[in-house]
């Protein structure tokens, strides 16, 4: 099944985030045939040398898909993770023993100049050091001990979209790789369930319509569909200006709940799984104060939502449904963005590789 072209003609505002929102499937497909067997290598001669913990760096879009590692290596690979505050090396200067620890830094360009001397600093300190990015010549590449190359191709549009599906991936197939499996079988369904996200565009426009006007979001999710709520909020805010506050679930109970009321929206990514019974007493919550609830999720929940979109998550594993749960999420803010009378190819005062220190 091909999926309806997305991009618009070359002079209409946001035809490079369609254009690479609409190769999502095509970048996945690449990954897996192409990538999998590098990461399962890498994989390998790392859990070989038997780290006792892992520490995430990274920044933006590239920060989401480091707690989704997060998550895949707690609970797939059983090892204590951390996300790191880089401030800690590149303003304090701290000095850290870092033997047998595992240092994963995520980023799209691998350009950064505190990623990279977060890096350096790790393997300094002793640490084993592994870049996950789009460009295998970047600085941070060259920094590391070992690099995952996500293999999505050039993306040009401010927001990142095919990166990120491809970063979530490789990591996928890495924490795989770490406890001695193949990740790529459990995934080969991924690339054609895009396609099919994809080519109902139309159901997330007429979203779009109803949410053009909205002047904030909350977005809430528990377990492996809390990057996407994440991510989806990034997404919201760098390119249609919505104030959107992302909250685990149960963060959401300890106070933000009390700002909920029925005029502005709140979307809950409902993973198929113990994610999504977990989030099953806050959706409750939220219908009991009266929220205009959107989901993203299996049908059941949408059906007994304010409105959403299904996702064909059926046999798909809970830790691969974010991959998907994203694209639904991406495609909104770019309808909204459009449906606001902006241009999701050019955010005001962001540039492509943000250089922070």
């Amino acid at each position: 099944m091909q999926a309806t072209p997305v991009a618009p003609p070359d002079a209409s505002p946001g035809r490079l985030m369609a254009a690479e929102m609409a190769e999502q499937p095509a970048v996945l497909r690449r990954l897996l045939a192409e990538g999998a067997p590098r990461i399962r290598e890498v994989a390998a001669r790392i859990a070989a040398r038997r780290p006792r913990f892992v520490l995430l760096t990274a920044r933006g879009t590239s920060d989401n898909a480091a707690l989704y590692g997060k998550y895949l290596l707690e609970i797939l690979v059983g090892m204590p993770c951390g996300l790191t505050s880089m401030s800690t090396t590149t303003a304090y200067a701290a000095k850290q023993d870092l033997a047998d620890c595992l240092v994963i830094t995520v980023s799209q360009s691998g350009g950064s100049p505190d990623l990279v001397a977060s890096t350096k600093a790790a393997r300094a300190g002793g640490a084993i050091t592994l870049a996950v990015t789009n460009n295998a010549d970047s600085p941070l590449a060259e920094a590391a001990e070992f690099h995952i190359d996500v293999l999505a191709g050039p993306e040009r549009a401010l927001p990142a979209t095919k990166t990120y599906t491809a970063e979530l991936l490789a990591l996928y197939l890495f924490a795989e790789g770490l406890r001695g499996g193949d990740g790529a079988a459990a995934a080969a369904r991924l690339p054609e369930l895009a396609t099919r996200v994809l080519a109902r565009q139309e159901e997330i426009r007429q979203l779009a319509a109803r949410y053009r006007f909205a002047e904030r979001m909350v977005l809430t999710s528990r377990g492996y569909g809390y990057p996407t709520a994440k991510e989806a909020a990034l997404k919201l805010m760098e390119t249609s200006y919505i104030p959107a506050l992302s909250y685990s679930g149960a963060d959401l109970l300890h106070g933000p709940l009390a700002m909920v009321d029925n005029i502005f929206p709140v979307i809950a990514i409902v993973t198929d799984g113990r994610g999504g019974e977990a989030l099953q007493p806050v959706l409750d919550r939220l219908k009991d104060r009266g929220a205009d609830l959107v989901v993203i999720g299996p049908s059941a929940q949408v059906a007994a939502a304010s409105a959403g979109f299904a996702l064909p998550t059926d046999g798909v594993r809970e830790e691969l449904q974010p991959i998907l749960e994203i694209i639904p999420l991406q495609l909104l803010a770019y309808e909204v963005t459009l449906a606001r009378g902006q241009d999701p190819d050019a955010p005001r005062a962001l540039a492509k590789v943000t250089e922070t220190r």
